[in-house]
């Protein structure tokens, strides 16, 4: 239980960082699945996204998306098949953050 209160006090040190943007829960919550999608090989799509039962109605999930791509954390990137298709993809700023977070998993699971 020791390791998981290291873990949550090392990610929220890392989200005060000036070079992470500030992202509340509900974003945070997107921004993963998101991320866990392309790193498994899969961006999603805006419409995809916008079908995520577990991220809200399509309404909130589009501003999440405007909010996470205002803030540098995500970009679209146009399909070249079909420029209707536009899928999301991490920034670099986004990697760093999920790298920032997994040397904390590492960090907290070793002490």
């Amino acid at each position: 239980m020791d390791a998981y209160f290291r873990f949550l006090n090392l990610v929220k040190a890392i989200q005060q960082l000036p070079s992470i943007p500030d992202i509340d829960a509900a974003e945070q919550h997107l921004l993963d699945l998101v991320a866990s999608a392309w790193y498994a090989g899969h961006s999603l799509s805006v419409t995809e996204a916008m079908a995520l039962d577990s991220a809200g109605a399509p309404a909130t999930i589009h501003r999440r998306l405007t909010k996470l791509r205002t803030k540098g954390l995500i970009e679209l990137h146009v399909n070249p098949q079909d420029s209707r298709v536009k899928s999301i993809v991490p920034t670099e700023i986004a990697k760093h953050y999920f790298s920032e977070v997994a040397r904390c998993v590492k960090k907290a699971s070793k002490a």
